[in-house]
């Protein structure tokens, strides 16, 4: 049995998937995070990203795996990304996106604007910092 460091933090499956499935899309904006790819997190010293319209991933886990393109929409409702070559045509020949989770992608190149350097910028400049991490005694 692990202590919980926060009281007002639920372990709770059930309240945990409540909050999970009824957030707002300001949370889930946050949700659907995609990690980026090794140069850009060298470039940047961050690991993640909130995903957004415009960015170039590659899909890296399930059916669509090695497929790249460009993020047409991120749909926050159904937890999913639109990505300009996945989808499938249908018999009467109409095309139909295929939703992506984020978590299954990474981003190759950042679609990049003023808030987001902003967001960048203070992300990494956390990294330079050791987090309370004690120098040479050991913590009991």
């Amino acid at each position: 049995a692990d202590m919980k460091f926060n009281k007002s933090v639920t372990s709770s499956r059930r309240k945990n998937r409540k909050n999970h499935f009824s957030a707002p899309s300001s949370v889930r904006r946050v949700l659907m995070s995609s990690h980026l790819s090794k140069e850009l997190r060298v470039k940047h010293s961050i690991r993640s990203l909130p995903i957004r319209k415009n960015d170039e991933v590659v899909v890296v886990r399930g059916t669509y795996k090695g497929n790249e393109g460009k993020v047409t929409q991120v749909y926050r409702r159904r937890w999913v990304i639109n990505i300009e070559g996945v989808r499938y045509e249908k018999k009467n020949g109409s095309l139909i996106n295929i939703g992506v989770k984020p978590s299954n992608c990474s981003i190759t190149k950042l679609h990049m604007d003023k808030d987001r350097q902003a967001l960048i910028n203070r992300k990494s400049s956390n990294k330079g910092q050791d987090k309370g991490k004690h120098e040479g005694e050991s913590v009991p």
